[in-house]
């Protein structure tokens, strides 16, 4: 009997290839432009992490080579992309992928961007590199958009690099799904406590939850309490994942217990400190019985090395209603955090400190005693998957069920007789922007007149739209010359003062120049950090207080661009 043509082979399964991600979670979030659209940033060495963290790549010239748009090119031939609807009413939808890649000068308004259009029926589609008309202005790869046609889709992504010749990568590794219910998972989660202190404040936490009074339970950090890499980042971040649980250890009433999420990318304890009275307190209208303190991974750029961090925690601890505070020790994919430097406040104070690092980081170098992969845990180097974050939770409620368990007799400490393990020197900082305000200050705006500018946008508590941080600013539009522009002045009596100015990547933004008392402090360029994003600055710091005059002035190269002066941190 004669046979048909034989199927035409895969030439894509010749092509050596690895993934950088592999079944990786995205949904398609509300823009404000109406657009439904998942984010994944490839710039800053996160797709080389990618590479070594999924692809298992070693090899430090391949590696390179993605730091460019021209190394990846040589590397890559084409790219394939899978896209698996979670709902099966979903498997005819449209995801289509974007690769954005930035440009020389202008970073986002130059380079090109790669689109494929995918279904989300599982099936993988693949991109040819060679035939994509590049405009010769691409510099490097920027970020991996995928974007829905429906709102709060969700979606199974892999992404694969096929190789040019003359490069090779390791065969996949098959993953077995995590046992979260297995006594060794319970094990694992067992080694989070790394001081466990004195539970007395979280006892009445729970006794006032048991017994249906309201409660208040909160969390400030940085992207990870934010809720990066959970999908969807409101429902499955590791502090909504730990108010639920809490629910249903305390069996609290929903109505009665309070949840505040006050995680935002990309900021230290350093700005932690200046915004908690906005994000936390909500200008004195909250006051939270358990604040989680998340910034383990947030501050190496702290400027005090931990001092702004132990003035954060100290400040909590001193409110009138004494709240309790956990210390959440959350880490990266290369098993690096600051828990080290920062377990002497925890020790200091006697209060209880979580390290996820101290559950996960072993069990991923023993492979016979491995729970699950860093790929597993992962979402990309900087932050977990919606299981890392489930893990996060599950770190802090083993704490809460041991306290709960705990039939000792305890009394609250006196906060204010501890000796400081690093320093406290901003316990007492104050924001003050345009809504905020000192007595005995005097502001004058000058050329920085209304709010306004770009904004970082940041889910808070519930939501899953992001709103302004940083609302009530002071704006520099960039319409004045070197005559008619006039200085931001502010005099204020302080011992302490810190800067709060917008990042971002638009060439249209220009530097500025901060002087005290007449003398230039600080050169800041909003450039430097290269996203809309709020840093932190220390322009004051003295033992005493005393008059000083504050300002902010263009560069001379700047009249015709913008700047935002987010805010100021006063310590009076």
């Amino acid at each position: 009997m004669a046979l048909g043509p034989k199927a035409p082979k895969d030439p894509e399964k010749k092509l050596k290839s690895f993934y950088i991600m592999r079944r990786k979670q995205v949904a398609g979030n509300e823009q404000p432009d109406g657009s439904y659209i998942q984010f994944l940033y490839m710039d800053g060495g996160r797709m080389i992490s990618a590479a070594r963290l999924v692809g298992s790549i070693t090899d430090e010239d391949m590696l390179k080579l993605m730091e460019t748009t021209e190394g990846f090119r040589k590397l890559v031939k084409k790219i394939g992309v899978t896209v698996e609807a979670v709902q099966a009413e979903d498997v005819n939808e449209n995801v289509n992928f974007h690769f954005q890649m930035y440009g020389k000068e202008d970073l986002y308004g130059k380079g090109s961007t790669l689109l494929l259009e995918c279904a989300a029926d599982g099936m993988e589609r693949v991109l040819d590199l060679d035939e994509h008309p590049w405009n010769g202005e691409e510099n490097i790869p920027g970020q991996i958009r995928f974007s829905f046609a429906k709102p709060k889709m969700v979606a199974l992504v892999s992404v694969r690099f096929y190789l040019n010749e003359g490069f090779d990568a390791p065969p996949c590794v098959d993953e077995k799904p995590v046992d979260t219910a297995s006594p060794e998972y319970a094990g694992m989660i067992e080694k989070a406590i790394m001081h466990y202190g004195n539970p007395y404040r979280l006892k009445k936490v729970i006794e006032k939850a048991q017994k249906g009074e309201k409660v208040t339970i909160a969390a400030i950090g940085g992207s990870i309490t934010q809720g990066a890499g959970a999908v969807p980042i409101n429902k499955e971040c590791y502090s909504r994942k730990f108010y639920e649980g809490f629910l249903t250890l305390t069996g609290a009433d929903p109505e009665n217990v309070t949840y505040i999420k006050a995680g935002v990318g990309g900021t230290p304890s350093e700005l932690g400190m200046i915004r908690y009275e906005v994000d936390v307190l909500n200008d004195y209208a909250e006051e939270p019985d358990l604040v989680v303190v998340e910034f383990a991974v947030n501050d190496a750029g702290d400027e005090t090395g931990g001092v702004c961090y132990e003035s954060l925690v100290k400040r909590i601890l001193l409110a009138p209603n004494a709240p309790a505070v956990i210390l959440l020790f959350a880490v990266f994919a290369d098993d690096w955090n600051l828990q080290d430097r920062l377990i002497p406040v925890a020790e200091a104070y006697n209060i209880p400190a979580v390290s996820v690092k101290n559950a996960v980081s072993w069990q991923f170098l023993d492979p016979k005693k491995m729970i699950m992969t860093r790929n597993q845990f992962f979402y990309d180097r900087f932050h977990p998957t919606n299981l890392g974050h489930t893990i996060m939770a599950d770190c802090m409620l083993y704490l809460v069920r041991q306290v709960m368990a705990d039939e000792k007799a305890y009394e609250d400490d006196d906060y204010r007789k501890v000796v400081p393990a690093i320093g406290d020197t901003f316990t007492e900082v104050k924001l003050v922007d345009q809504k905020h305000s000192l007595p005995e200050m005097e502001i004058a705006a000058g050329s920085f007149g209304a709010a306004g500018g770009p904004k970082q946008l940041v889910e808070r508590n519930m939501d899953a739209i992001g709103t302004p941080e940083f609302a009530f600013n002071w704006y520099y539009e960039g319409n004045e010359t070197k005559e008619s522009f006039a200085p931001f002045t502010m005099k204020v009596h302080c011992r302490a003062a810190l800067i709060v100015m917008m990042d971002s990547a638009d060439p249209k933004v220009g530097k500025a120049v901060v002087l005290v008392d007449g003398k230039e402090v600080l050169h800041l360029d909003p450039l430097a950090v290269g996203w809309v994003h709020n840093s932190p600055y220390i322009c004051l710091n003295e033992t005493e207080a005393a008059w000083h005059e504050i300002q902010v002035v263009m560069e001379d190269d700047s009249f015709d661009k913008s700047f935002s002066i987010s805010g100021f941190g006063i310590v009076q």
